[in-house]
């Protein structure tokens, strides 16, 4: 028998859950949040996209003509907002929720960085999918000790957009990405869609108040919202503060430590009061 004081020590997930998510590379996680919990961020996530969301054309790339007809693909729209707990505290209370830490310190270690928060809403009829991808792509760190979580606001399904994993694709590591256009202009990175097919992906309807959380190395995408209701998520990014980022999103910048404690190594400086 092992010794007590040399196990890990488990803060919300079952030994079951940790094993699917190491060998899947996803994980979902029902009722993290409660109904009363849930109900407040999703009174202030509607404030924030009536207030400081852009409604954009989405995603830009070949892609495009690949997920969508063209009709489609003229009226996609997508919603969205970095950043949200630096504009409410209902979701600074939710990026720190013990709960949602706890489960990430479960699959990373017990120091736990937020790296940032990101909406994207799908608005209804022509709401936009996303192509195949790896978050890593958006915010390249060196290793996988990083999960990004989908809080959901609403419940969701194939028809509505739910995201969509292919299974044990974490196990590969980094892929390189299309981040041009045919003309050589740049457009958002995305997987070879010759290559890597949606339709060889698992699909993860959750519950509003579930969250869903996957590695960085992990491939997924979703479909559009076909429903006449428009489908809110909130992406949250956690990271091992020794897990060095390389580029991308918010690189250089210093994220809150919302578990355990961020370890000085040799040679560390202290933050800059400019940062």
């Amino acid at each position: 028998m092992a010794d007590v004081a040399t196990m890990p020590i488990q803060y919300e997930l079952t030994e079951d859950q940790i094993a699917f998510y190491q060998e899947n590379g996803f994980l979902h996680i029902p009722n993290v949040f409660t109904t009363e919990e849930i109900d407040t961020m999703a009174d202030e996530l509607d404030w924030q996209i009536q207030t400081w969301a852009s409604n954009t054309a989405g995603w830009s790339g070949p892609w495009r003509q690949v997920y969508m007809d063209e009709s489609t693909e003229k009226q996609s729209k997508l919603i969205a907002l970095h950043d949200l707990h630096r504009y409410s505290k209902a979701w600074c209370d939710a990026v720190t929720h013990t709960k949602l830490t706890g489960a990430i310190a479960d699959l990373i270690g017990p120091n736990i960085e937020l790296h940032h928060t990101t909406l994207h809403a799908k608005p209804p009829e022509t709401g936009h999918p996303f192509p195949m991808h790896q978050d890593w792509a958006f915010y390249e760190h060196v290793d996988g000790r990083y999960v990004d979580c989908l809080v959901h606001l609403d419940d969701t399904s194939d028809e509505n957009g739910c995201i969509r994993f292919l299974a044990g694709s974490h196990k590969n590591g980094a892929l390189k990405h299309v981040r041009q256009n045919p003309d050589g202009s740049s457009c958002t990175p995305h997987l070879p869609t010759d290559q890597y097919d949606i339709e060889d992906t698992v699909p993860v309807p959750a519950k509003r108040g579930d969250v869903v959380v996957f590695c960085i190395h992990t491939i997924h995408g979703s479909r559009i919202n076909q429903t006449p209701h428009m489908r809110r998520m909130v992406r949250v990014g956690y990271k091992d503060p020794d897990n060095e980022q390389t580029g991308g999103q918010s690189k250089g910048r210093p994220g809150l430590i919302v578990r355990g404690r961020r370890t000085r190594h040799e040679n560390m400086e202290s933050f800059p009061t400019n940062v």
